[in-house]
């Protein structure tokens, strides 16, 4: 597969045949189910794109049956940005429905298979957009990370995965999950590409309330030979499965033959994380899916009444997950427990955000674990609670607001890929992708 720079020199005519022989290649692999559906806005460079990100005149449902049949009558603000580069929309990737998964199994498509080995999941919630970069179906994808729904994936799979800074990238024409951690994010076949993505989508944006309106390009100043100081958390990833713990002591060797200076650093118990985000994320989700009602959007199914009508439209409309995180929502929520609960979680994400800062007085960027494990198989995590923990090394970044890259770092011993992440402070991508091309270059993964 060529990358996305060779992509962006080809002739007119280079690019049609590229994209008929993409076309036929997508056919031939459709038991990976990594697209939901193939269409091709315009001529420029196709640019697969998830199935929660608008696409005028496409159906986007975000993997759920409460959606089908709802057509977006616009452009998200990042598909425009890609449209103006000369990038095209090309089909919509599989998804966890609503974002809320790890393992791209809640979709009302089906699961995606991991391409490296389908008897593995290929990570979620934008396990679509991975497995198609993955298996070489897309030179490119759009994803979304709300809780590690970009890296996860992208470590799953041997590929780039990138969440920007909240801010950076506009969220309008997001199908909302949790409105103050959603990010739209590249996800690649390496991190020049990364780079190259994230500079198109990111930027100012009038019609995103919480956008940064800040224009800086990365890709001009990148700078590998850039040497830096690096925080490592021993205590952190002790929990870590030892195909992780190999990664991370391979990456730190690779790191230190580039001249870069690590120290070591400490974070409080990741446990804290997981229950901070999780309230954060399903009150957040209870509010944002309350839209969907039958009435404004998707599938209706008649009832006697209004209320009835509700009832069953959610009922039949939603899948097993998402009615999950909709009752915790309104739990965490409800009057008696926002006090002991939600207030509590933001309390815990403010602590979350200072550690972070504290640590980054000292360092330029962490290196930390992407998930505990490499992607596990289809039925290992057997329980809610066991895939939500495959999120704990995520998450709090989410929390917090800041950009982090994920990265293939090598294989275990069955060939699945390790990924690691590196983590910077808020709106300093420039290090962080000058960071991931240094220990890209020195790890020298091969797909």
């Amino acid at each position: 597969m060529i990358t996305l720079k060779e992509a962006l020199q080809l002739s007119k005519d280079e690019l049609n045949k590229f994209t008929n022989n993409l076309k036929t290649k997508i056919d031939e692999n459709k038991e990976l189910n990594a697209y939901i559906d193939v269409k091709y806005v315009g001529e420029g460079i196709p640019i697969a794109i998830k199935d929660n990100i608008q696409v005028k005149d496409w159906s986007v449902t975000s993997a759920s049956k409460i959606l089908q049949g709802y057509i977006a009558p616009y452009n998200a603000t990042v598909i425009n940005k890609l449209l103006d580069a000369g990038l095209s929309p090309f089909g919509r990737t599989n998804m966890d429905e609503f974002a809320m998964g790890s393992t791209t199994e809640t979709s009302y498509y089906g699961k995606t298979l991991n391409p490296i080995n389908p008897e593995h999941v290929p990570g979620g919630s934008s396990g679509g957009s991975a497995a198609a970069v993955g298996a070489g179906l897309a030179i490119a994808a759009l994803g979304s990370d709300t809780g590690g729904s970009i890296r996860q994936p992208a470590a799953y799979c041997g590929i780039v995965g990138m969440k920007p800074t909240y801010g950076r990238v506009s969220r309008y024409g997001l199908g909302a999950y949790a409105s103050s951690l959603d990010q739209i994010g590249p996800m690649t076949q390496n991190v020049e590409d990364a780079a190259i993505l994230y500079d198109i989508i990111s930027g100012s944006d009038e019609k995103d309330s919480t956008n940064a309106m800040m224009d800086d390009k990365v890709v001009p100043n990148l700078n590998a030979a850039r040497k830096l100081t690096i925080a490592v958390l021993p205590q952190y990833i002790e929990n870590a499965s030892d195909a992780i713990k190999e990664a991370y002591a391979k990456a730190i060797q690779a790191l230190k033959s580039q001249g870069h200076t690590i120290v070591e650093k400490e974070m409080m118990d990741a446990k804290y994380d997981i229950s901070a985000y999780y309230i954060t994320a399903t009150a957040e989700a209870t509010t944002n899916l309350g839209r969907y009602d039958g009435v404004r959007y998707g599938n209706k199914v008649e009832g006697k009444n209004l209320e009835e009508t509700y009832f069953k439209t959610r009922s039949e409309g939603f899948g097993d997950e998402v009615k999950r995180r909709i009752l915790l929502g309104n739990f965490v929520l409800s009057s008696g427990y926002y006090e002991a609960y939600y207030v509590k979680a933001q309390k815990t994400r403010h602590i979350i955000k200072d550690e972070y800062a504290k640590i980054f007085q000292d360092v330029d960027l962490i290196l930390s674990p992407v998930a505990p494990t490499v992607a596990p198989k289809f039925g290992e995590l057997s329980s809610p609670m066991q895939m939500y923990l495959s999120d704990i090394y995520t998450i709090s970044v989410n929390l917090a607001g800041l950009p982090a890259l994920s990265l293939p770092i090598m294989k275990n011993s069955d060939g699945i890929p390790v990924g690691l992440q590196f983590i910077a402070k808020a709106y300093d991508e420039q290090t962080l992708f000058d960071g991931s091309l240094s220990l890209e270059n020195a790890v020298a993964y091969k797909a």
